[in-house]
């Protein structure tokens, strides 16, 4: 199953490269593996490689730790602070809209609007009694969406992008890279037992900051070895899509667009400030705010030259308000129903 789903990847990386999109080695295989998966393909991709991949793009993202990076995190405390704001801002208002124009019970609703944190969401939804099945295709439609769309509204409102995916600089050695391994698993091993999201790619982005912060080992990962991790990165995407039929995915597209819309006016909106306040690109900051996948986010946001502790940063930081804020907000909704039904 792995190998069909890595050769209709790279067809689709192949054809997104031919047609100059951006990203083409993330986006070609996240469309071309979705596509496959709704014709009734089964595809997936082996959890050694997955993993393999995560640590591959930790290392690359963390390479590009500087001064500037390490100088711009005592100013990022606002940008939190808002990023707290903007996705209750977003629940509150996805939730209202898939009731009113989709038809969704406020508890499935509220699990919808969720902007990340998936398997969390589903978790929750399965504890009590929501509707798993709509919850995962309208959650699935904004995470390629957003995928698809990032790149573009980035490119449209000022980020400057090369056209070459491989990261520029001197090539960082083997036995550098082969150094910054065992401890990125170790962290990655530490991180997963804490229950810490994207634990493998968080663990080898902080140890290969630290790295590149106290100049032990300079350089950017081979574009050899980064260019197939976008790749299979791009493929996983696409594989949530396996074994999907087109009619679920039509029955949960308008509501997963309509949410996919809401979530990115609010944190354009929200990136509004903290670009002015911070002196960052408003470009940036909408990357750092845009509620995709943690990983493709943090991975998108190397590919197009953004500061990557900001954008690691504030990804994580959305998955830890949401691990505190949907809690809350659903026992409030429980605490709510009793007095709104009849009698």
């Amino acid at each position: 199953m792995t190998a069909l789903t890595l050769a209709i990847a790279a067809v689709g990386a192949g054809l997104f490269w031919a047609l100059s999109a951006p990203v083409y080695m993330l986006l070609g295989p996240a469309i071309a593996v979705s596509v496959a998966g709704l014709c009734g393909m089964r595809t997936g991709i082996a959890p050694r490689l997955r993993d393999a991949c995560f640590v591959l793009l930790g290392l690359g993202v963390g390479a590009g730790f500087d001064g500037d990076a390490l100088a711009a995190m005592l100013r990022w405390p606002l940008a939190f602070l808002l990023m707290a704001v903007v996705i209750w801002a977003i629940m509150a208002a996805s939730q209202a809209l898939l009731v009113r124009f989709f038809g969704f019970e406020r508890r499935s609703a509220l699990l919808a609007s969720a902007p990340g944190h998936l398997s969390f969401v589903i978790a929750m939804a399965s504890d009590t009694g929501a509707d798993v099945a709509r919850i995962s295709i309208t959650q699935s439609v904004r995470l390629l969406s957003l995928t698809l769309l990032v790149p573009f509204l980035a490119l449209a409102i000022g980020v400057e992008w090369s056209g070459s995916l491989a990261p520029p600089g001197d090539k960082m050695s083997a036995l550098s890279l082969l150094a910054l391994v065992p401890p990125a698993l170790a962290l990655g091993w530490l991180f997963q037992r804490l229950s810490v999201p994207a634990p493998l790619l968080l663990g080898a982005l902080t140890v290969s900051g630290l790295g590149h912060a106290g100049g032990l080992t300079p350089g950017v990962v081979p574009g050899w070895l980064i260019l197939p991790a976008y790749l299979v990165l791009g493929a996983l995407i696409g594989t949530r899509f396996s074994g999907m039929q087109p009619r679920q995915l039509l029955g949960g597209l308008g509501a997963g667009l309509a949410m996919t819309l809401v979530a990115m006016s609010f944190a354009g909106l929200g990136a509004l400030p903290v670009a002015w306040a911070l002196g960052m690109p408003l470009a940036h900051v909408l990357i750092a705010f845009a509620p995709g996948g943690l990983e493709t986010m943090i991975a998108m946001g190397a590919v197009l030259g953004v500061v990557p502790g900001f954008v690691a940063a504030c990804h994580v930081a959305r998955l830890l308000v949401l691990s505190i804020l949907l809690p809350v907000m659903l026992a409030a909704l429980r605490r709510e129903t009793p007095r709104r039904s009849p009698g």
